[in-house]
C-alpha cells in the first residue's frame, strides 16, 4: 500500500525522476524521460505494480516501523539520506540519481552502517509500461539485465540477489563503516550495456553539481532554508535538454481521495512561464531563465491560433489522453490517466502569459530579436480578433465555456506589455494595442465587478468569487491602492478562505463539479449558487498557489503582518524534506494532488521574495506601481 502523499520525496537528474517513500521503497519512475512509462508504479497500485525497496528486514516490523526513521537531503543537493535506528544498530540508505547528460539515466542506492549491525533486505520488482509488463530476467556480465521491448534496465551490486515470485530478493547485514552500492542503469534493449558506474564517485560529483549550483542563488534572506528547497525542487523538474519545466513528475495523484479528479502533471504549461521566469531572474539563475524562455519560443512557434496551453518537454503537441485501467489508482482513485485532454481547450489567458514573459526576459537582457518580436505581433493580432470570446479559463473546466475575468485580464496584460515594449523601442501599432487594452480594461471593471458586493466574479454576470483575480494588483491590471482591488482581497479572505487557506473558486457544499486536468486544475465548486459544473464528483482541498496568491495580494495592499502569518503557515504545511504538493485537503490533514508541484513551489519562491523586496527589479509587477516595503 503506498504511503501518504507527503511521505514521498523526489530524487532526479533533470530529465527524470523518482519518488522514495519513507519506508525506503522507490515507487514510482519513469524512464528515461519524465513521460516516459513508469518502470516502477507501485505508487498507484500495489508492489506488483514496481517498486524497489531497500530497508531493515521484516523481522524487525513493517517497512514503516522498522526502527525509527528519519530524512533528509543531505544539505543543499537532491541526494536523500533515509536513516533508521534499530535494535541491533543505525544504518543510513543514501539515494540519488547523477545529472546525466547524454549517458544512461542512473538510479544509485547506497546503504551505510552507521552504528552496530543492521539485517537488511532489498526487493526489487521491475513492470515495465506503467506497472503492466513483466519484463524477461537473465544474468550477465555480473548484472541483472532485465528486458522487455524496448528497454532494458542493468542492476549491478555486490549482494547476491535471488529470483523470486517475479522479483529479486536478498537480505544481507551491514556494519558501521561498511557501504554497500546498488547500481540500476536503464538503456534502450538493442544497444549495448551502459558503463559501470562508481557509486562513491557518483555521489560526490552530484554532491558538487548541487554545491556549483545553489551557490548561484541570490537571496539570502530570512527564508533562504525553503526559497532553495524551492529552487532545487524547480531544477529538479526542469528537463534540462530543452529548458522545459515540468508541472510535476507524477500522473493521476488524486486531489481527491478515492475520486476521479486524477490528471497527467508531466508536462510544460504556459501557464506557469512568467512566474517561473521570475523566481528564476530574481534568484540569479539566468542560464535557467533563458532555457525556459528559448523553450517558450519554440513551443509556441507556428500559428498563433495553434498555441496551445500545454506541452511535451521537448515541445510536443499531440498528449493524448487514455486511462491505465489495470492500476487502482492511489487509494483506489481511477481512473488512472495518460495524457491530458486539456490540451485541446481555450484559454485565452496563455497569451498574455506568453507576451508577459517574454517582455520580462526582454527586459532582463535575454534575447529579444526580431524573430521574437514578429512572434510577439503574430500572437496580438489573433489575441485582438479574439479576446471576446469565451474559454475554460485557468481552472481549465471541462464544462461550458465562459467569459471568466482572470482571462480577460490576462488578455489586456498581452497588450499592456506589447504597449510598453514599443515605448521602449520597438516598432508596432501602439494606438491600435493601446485602444484594444483600454477596451478590454473597462469592460472588465464594468462586467466583471460587482459593485453591490465590492469584488471582482470569477465570470461575467456570476455571483462566485476566484482566486485567480487576485493577480489583478499583481499583473497591473489595477493598483493594489484602488478601493476595488482591496474589497476583492477581503471578499476572498471572507468566503474563500476554509481552515486558513484559500479555496480556488466558490464551492457548494451539496453540488460537485469539477475541471479538467491542468497544473492549475481540475476541482470542484463549493458554496454559491451557480458554480461552474462539469458533471465530475467529489470535492477537493485548497490549491497551494492560491493561498500564496493572498500572501502576494495581502502584502501589497499594505497587510504585512497578515501576508507573513499565512505564509509561514503555508511553510509548516510541506513535508518533513520541504516538499509540497498540489493542494492541501484540511479535512484529512494531508497534502494531496501530483507532487512536487512547480505550481506550489513557484509562488513560495515569489512570496519569499516578496516579502524582503529582494530583487524588485525582475518583478511582473509593473515598474512605478506602488508596492508596500517591509517596515
Amino acid at each position: 500500500m503506498a504511503g501518504l502523499i507527503e511521505e514521498y520525496a523526489i530524487i532526479g537528474d533533470m530529465q527524470t525522476a523518482a519518488l522514495i517513500g519513507l519506508d525506503g521503497s522507490a515507487e514510482w519512475l519513469c524512464l528515461p524521460r519524465f513521460d516516459s512509462p513508469a518502470c516502477f508504479a507501485a505508487l498507484l497500485g500495489d508492489e506488483r505494480n514496481g517498486q524497489w525497496m531497500i530497508a531493515p528486514t521484516a523481522s524487525q516490523g513493517p517497512p514503516s516501523r522498522r526502527g525509527e526513521v528519519s530524512r533528509r537531503y543531505q544539505g543543499d543537493t537532491l541526494i536523500l539520506q533515509t536513516e533508521w535506528r534499530t535494535a541491533g544498530g543505525t544504518v543510513r540508505v543514501i539515494d540519488f540519481m547523477p545529472p546525466r547528460g547524454n549517458e544512461a539515466p542512473v538510479l544509485v542506492r547506497i546503504v551505510e552502517g552507521v552504528e552496530g549491525a543492521v539485517e537488511m533486505e532489498c526487493v526489487f520488482r521491475l513492470r515495465f509500461g506503467y506497472g503492466k509488463v513483466i519484463p524477461w530476467v537473465r544474468r550477465l556480465d555480473g548484472a541483472i539485465l532485465a528486458v522487455a521491448g524496448p528497454d532494458s534496465v542493468w542492476l549491478r551490486t555486490p549482494v547476491r540477489l535471488t529470483g523470486h515470485e517475479m522479483a529479486h530478493e536478498a537480505s544481507f547485514t551491514v556494519r558501521a563503516g561498511e557501504r554497500v552500492p546498488f547500481v540500476m542503469s536503464w538503456q534502450q534493449s538493442h544497444l549495448a550495456a551502459p558503463e559501470p558506474v562508481d557509486a562513491d564517485e557518483a555521489l560526490a560529483a552530484t554532491g558538487d553539481f548541487w554545491a556549483g549550483w545553489v551557490a548561484r542563488c541570490t537571496y539570502h534572506g530570512e527564508y533562504r532554508d525553503a526559497v532553495i528547497r524551492s529552487l532545487i525542487t524547480l531544477k529538479a523538474l526542469t528537463y534540462a535538454p530543452t529548458g522545459g519545466i515540468v508541472a510535476a513528475p507524477t500522473t493521476s495523484l488524486p486531489e481527491d481521495l478515492g475520486g476521479v479528479r486524477n490528471w497527467d502533471y508531466r508536462y510544460c504549461w504556459l501557464r506557469d512561464a512568467t512566474i517561473t521566469l521570475e523566481a528564476l531572474l530574481r534568484t540569479g539563475y539566468t542560464d535557467e531563465a533563458a532555457a525556459w524562455r528559448e523553450w517558450l519560443g519554440r513551443a509556441i512557434a507556428g500559428d498563433p491560433r495553434d498555441v496551445q496551453i500545454m506541452y511535451g518537454v521537448a515541445g510536443e503537441r499531440r498528449l493524448t489522453e487514455w486511462e491505465a485501467d489495470w492500476l487502482p489508482g492511489y487509494e483506489d482513485s481511477a481512473p488512472v490517466r495518460i495524457g491530458n485532454a486539456a490540451v485541446n481547450q481555450r484559454q485565452l489567458d496563455v497569451y498574455g502569459e506568453v507576451v508577459d514573459a517574454i517582455a520580462l526576459g526582454g527586459q532582463a537582457g535575454l534575447r529579444f530579436d526580431r524573430h521574437t518580436w514578429s512572434l510577439v505581433r503574430a500572437l496580438l493580432l489573433f489575441l485582438e480578433k479574439n479576446w471576446q470570446l469565451p474559454d475554460e479559463g485557468i481552472w481549465e473546466v471541462r464544462g461550458p465555456r465562459q467569459h471568466f475575468v482572470h482571462s480577460k485580464v490576462m488578455a489586456w496584460v498581452a497588450f499592456d506589455r506589447a504597449v510598453r515594449l514599443t515605448e521602449l523601442g520597438q516598432r508596432g501599432p501602439t494606438q491600435r494595442w493601446r485602444d484594444v487594452r483600454d477596451r478590454i480594461h473597462a469592460e472588465v471593471c464594468e462586467k466583471g465587478y460587482d459593485a453591490g458586493r465590492g469584488t471582482f466574479t470569477q465570470y461575467y454576470g456570476s455571483a462566485e468569487l476566484d482566486a485567480a483575480v487576485l493577480m489583478i494588483p499583481e499583473v497591473g491590471f489595477l493598483p493594489p491602492d484602488d478601493p476595488r482591488v482591496v474589497s476583492t482581497v477581503e471578499a476572498i479572505q471572507r468566503e474563500l478562505v476554509r481552515d486558513g487557506l484559500v479555496l480556488r473558486y466558490s464551492q457548494p457544499a451539496a453540488t460537485s463539479g469539477g475541471t479538467g486536468g491542468g497544473p492549475a486544475g481540475p476541482g470542484s465548486a463549493a458554496g454559491s449558487a451557480q458554480p461552474v459544473v462539469d458533471g465530475l464528483a467529489g470535492g477537493e482541498g485548497a490549491f497551494l498557489a492560491c493561498s500564496f496568491w493572498l500572501v502576494n495580494a495581502l502584502h501589497m495592499i499594505g497587510r504585512y503582518d497578515e501576508a507573513v502569518q499565512l505564509f509561514e503557515r503555508l511553510l509548516s504545511l510541506r513535508s518533513d524534506v520541504g516538499l509540497l504538493s498540489e493542494e492541501y485537503d484540511p479535512r484529512y490533514n494531508r497534502q494531496v494532488g501530483n507532487t512536487p508541484q512547480a505550481f506550489s513551489h513557484m509562488p513560495l519562491i515569489l512570496s519569499a521574495l516578496n516579502l524582503a523586496s529582494h530583487s524588485g527589479h525582475h518583478c511582473r509587477r509593473p515598474a512605478g506601481r506602488k508596492r508596500h516595503v517591509q517596515p
